[in-house]
Order: C-alpha cells, then sequence, then structure tokens
C-alpha cells in the first residue's frame, strides 16, 4: 500500500499501528507564557481515503476563513458546525428547528440583546463564546442553575442540557475535548405529568361538542385511533384514505420546516407506517367532512388550492399543528373539561382501547408504536385495571376448581404432618 501522499492531499502517512495521520499548519500561536509556538491539528483514522475526505474539508473551511484550530474553536462555533454538519442532514425538520431554537436562543444566544425582552426570554448570558476545550462541568451547571433561577421551567433547562450533552458528545468522537462537560453536570428534576386521558364518558362529551365542527372528523379520528396531530393533516384522500374498505393509512406526517413552509416527511419510525381499520363513527364522519369540503371549494371559488390533503384550510391549503391546537382547546373549553394537549387524544384512545379487552400488541399496531414494550411501560397505568381484572378472575377460577374437585384422602396433609424417622447411628 502505498504511504506517500497524493495530489492537492498535503501530509498524509501511515502510522506503524495501521492507522493514517494527516497534519494541518495552524501558523503561529501564543503559549500561556507568551511564547510563539507553531501549532498543528491532526487528524488520525483507520484508513487512508477516511483521512483524506476529512483533511480536505478541513482545508476548505480553513480556506473559507472558519476557525478550525481546537484550541481556539469556541462552543458556539462547534455547535453551529455540528448543527448544519450532522444534525440537519440526519433527523426530522421539527428535530432539527427544535436544536436550532434552543441555540440561537439560549445556548448560544445567538440574537442581539435587543431582542430579548421582545422575545420574552432571560438574560443569562449563553455558553457559545466560551472556548470548547476549556469549558467546564462546574460553568454548565452553573449556567444550567442560572437558567432555572431566572425563571425557565426545569423541562426547558433539562432539555437545554440534553442539546448541548448531544452536540458535544459529537466533540468527545472528534478528540477535541477529553470529557463531555454537559454530560456530567447534574439536569434539574422535573414532576412527570399525570395523565388523565378522557373517560367514555368525557370522550364523549367532546364528540358532542366536536359536532359540526368543520374538523369534527379530525378530532374523531385523533380519539378513535390515536393519530398524532401532524398525521391528521398529513393524510391526503387519494392516497392515504379507502372509504370503500373502512380503513386509512399512515405514509407521512406533515411539518413546517424552515424556509419551505410546510412540507411532507416520514413518519417518527417504521411501524408509524400503518393501515388502520377505522370505526364505523370514523368512516361517517369522514364522509361528512368530505361534503362539507366541497362546500367549501365551491365557495372559495379561484382561490381554493386543490392539495388533496383530507383537512385542509377554508381556502384548501395544508392546515398546521398550530391551528389544530387552538379548534381543539376551543372545544375543550365549550365541553366544560379540563384543559389537554390533543396528544392527550393519543393517550384517550389507548386508554378506551385498552378498557375494553384489546390485545396490548394490537393496540402498539394501531397507534404506530415502534415497540410493544414502549406502550407497556408509558401506558402502565392504563391496563391496571385489566390486570387486577385478570387476577380477580384466575381466583374464581383456582376456588371453583378446588370446590369442585373430589374429597382426597388426606394424602398431602398426612405428608405434612407425619414426624420424620429418626436414624440413630
Amino acid at each position: 500500500m502505498a504511504k506517500h501522499r497524493g495530489h492537492g492531499e498535503g501530509s498524509i502517512y501511515q502510522l506503524p499501528d495501521g492507522r493514517w495521520r494527516a497534519a494541518i499548519s495552524l501558523g503561529w500561536r501564543k503559549k500561556e507564557d507568551g511564547q510563539p509556538v507553531w501549532k498543528r491539528k491532526v487528524i488520525i483514522g483507520k484508513t487512508r481515503g477516511e483521512v483524506s475526505e476529512q483533511l480536505k474539508k478541513e482545508l476548505r473551511d480553513q480556506q473559507r476563513g472558519l476557525n478550525i484550530d481546537p484550541s481556539r474553536q469556541t462552543v458556539g462555533q462547534f455547535l453551529s458546525h455540528w448543527l448544519e454538519d450532522a444534525v440537519k442532514p440526519s433527523v426530522r425538520p421539527k428535530t432539527y428547528c427544535s436544536y436550532e431554537q434552543m441555540l440561537r436562543n439560549h445556548i448560544i444566544k445567538a440574537i442581539p440583546e435587543a431582542q430579548w425582552k421582545e422575545k420574552e426570554l432571560d438574560v443569562v448570558p449563553g455558553l457559545g463564546s466560551a472556548l470548547l476545550t476549556k469549558l467546564t462541568r462546574q460553568e454548565v451547571q452553573r449556567y444550567l442553575n442560572d437558567k432555572l433561577k431566572a425563571g425557565n421551567s426545569p423541562s426547558l433547562v433539562r432539555y437545554l442540557r440534553s442539546v448541548m450533552r448531544i452536540g458535544l458528545n459529537q466533540a468527545l468522537k472528534d478528540e477535541l475535548i477529553a470529557r463531555n462537560p454537559a454530560a456530567l453536570a447534574k439536569p434539574p428534576r422535573v414532576e412527570k405529568r399525570e395523565v388523565v386521558p378522557f373517560n367514555p364518558e368525557r370522550a364523549g362529551r367532546f364528540l358532542k361538542a366536536a359536532q359540526d365542527h368543520r374538523l369534527e372528523a379530525l378530532f374523531t379520528v385523533g380519539l378513535a385511533v390515536g393519530l398524532r396531530s401532524g398525521e391528521c393533516s398529513a393524510l391526503r384522500w387519494k392516497e392515504d384514505v379507502d372509504m370503500a374498505a373502512g380503513t386509512l393509512t399512515v405514509h407521512h406526517t406533515l411539518q413546517r420546516q424552515k424556509g419551505d413552509g410546510l412540507v411532507l416527511v416520514p413518519p417518527k419510525s417504521d411501524k408509524s407506517r400503518r393501515t388502520i381499520e377505522l370505526p364505523t363513527v370514523c368512516v361517517t364522519a369522514l364522509k361528512k367532512h368530505q361534503k362539507r369540503q366541497e362546500g367549501e371549494r365551491q365557495w372559495a371559488g379561484t382561490r381554493w388550492h386543490d392539495t388533496g390533503y383530507v383537512f385542509t384550510t377554508t381556502i384548501g391549503t395544508p392546515i398546521d399543528d398550530r391551528k389544530i391546537l387552538r379548534e381543539f382547546d376551543a372545544l375543550v373549553k365549550a365541553a366544560g373539561l379540563p384543559k389537554q394537549r390533543f396528544h392527550d387524544l393519543r393517550h384517550a384512545a389507548i386508554t378506551l382501547l385498552g378498557a375494553q379487552g384489546v390485545p396490548l400488541k394490537v393496540i402498539a399496531e394501531i397507534v404506530g408504536h415502534s415497540d410493544i414494550r414502549l406502550t407497556q411501560n408509558v401506558y402502565q397505568h392504563v391496563f391496571q385495571p385489566a390486570k387486577r381484572e385478570a387476577a380477580d378472575k384466575m381466583n374464581a377460577l383456582l376456588e371453583e376448581a378446588v370446590a369442585k374437585a373430589p374429597a382426597g384422602n388426606g394424602f398431602a396433609t398426612s405428608i405434612a404432618t407425619k414426624p420424620a424417622a429418626t436414624t440413630l447411628n
């Protein structure tokens, strides 16, 4: 295997242990004692091709004026590149937007100070200007504590810590830091939110309030089969709904993507792609909705956008989570029910299915859980009454079996009470 460097690759050579090494000159730097030292950035990989690709990337970044010196790279610089280079290509748009907001508004604090009050953000400085290699657990812990004192919720602060931990794990893999200070910092304790889903009586009150609402079918489907809001808004008449068969297929979810608006993206997991047998009440509601939508189409005239979605605005454009949530909140209030999240309809569907004795595996398939253990662990409280009922039934069965059994000769009792024989040696 050739050990000489290729054209335009810079310095690449093989180490005695078989790995490959490259180095990039960073120029003169000052040490802590003020003395100048010529520094280089080292890249090590298992193959020559791997090192060559990384070296080319680093050289391109250097030519673009980016700081590739790990000793001078700030937390903000690293996390910004991590967000675009590692996160954006590999996660769903909603996850990327969430990470980007946490970095911009809190961790890096990249927005102008004048906008903090406008965005109702706290004035706790971010960690963006800290040197990546100098960031300590104590600094991260102090930052988290200050965010709590400033009035941020424990769940938000815990999420900020998670985003930092995931990002700095990449820095750890890249050997830019020796330890992950965010992983070592203690997250705040978050009180577990008690889910109180609709029981049959409350479900009936909610559906009664939703009657004749233009999104009645959406809320009916959400409650009956536990669809997520993004799955509801992504449904299309031709591709996803079969009225004759009484089925609905989840192929996509609708998410708002920065710069692109609402776009169809793959479901949360492979199990989320599923075909669901619809209760008759859902089919009836969808047929009613289809007629209502046709009336809206005629009313809108040339303003109508023929997008093919089942649930739309009054002019046919896609409908997003915020609109669905506003309508849902209004209906919950009109029904005189405690405040709920739309996602709680999913909890309600699982609760109602479980109460009817539907097998756990079937429930997991209906709601699209990737693992049956998720359904079992997250919704353990749902199946507690069923477990009690099962225990009672087993108790009754065994008691009846014993009562009906013919009288014996007391063999077990005689054995248990017979004195043990003693042997003298």
